[in-house]
């Protein structure tokens, strides 16, 4: 459930300019409400991301810095960077857990 913040409180990620030029929308009307899209069928491409982390029961997420040149290098190839980036995890694990 979504809940609405009655008054602007700095530190949310998003300025009291954002709030103010938001704060004043009405809530929807039934028609509105009846004209309503699912999120899956509005960005689809998101929707599957959302569920593909869902069923990815070995995998979890994490915050990580990186090196900002191996992360421009990665980013460069394309989509799947994200995938290629664990891959080479997972080889240099693979090697770690050799010398062991």
């Amino acid at each position: 459930m979504v809940t609405r913040t009655k008054s602007f409180e700095p530190g949310r990620g998003y300025t009291k300019d954002d709030f103010d030029a938001v704060s004043d929308n009405p809530p929807l009307t039934d028609a509105e409400l009846a004209a309503a899209r699912p999120f899956t069928e509005i960005l689809p491409e998101i929707a599957e991301a959302i569920e593909r982390t869902r069923k990815a029961p070995d995998k979890e997420e994490i915050t990580l810095l990186l090196d900002r040149t191996a992360l421009k290098t990665f980013r460069a190839t394309g989509d799947g960077w994200r995938t290629r980036i664990d891959e080479a995890l997972k080889l240099a694990a693979r090697r770690l857990a050799r010398k062991a």
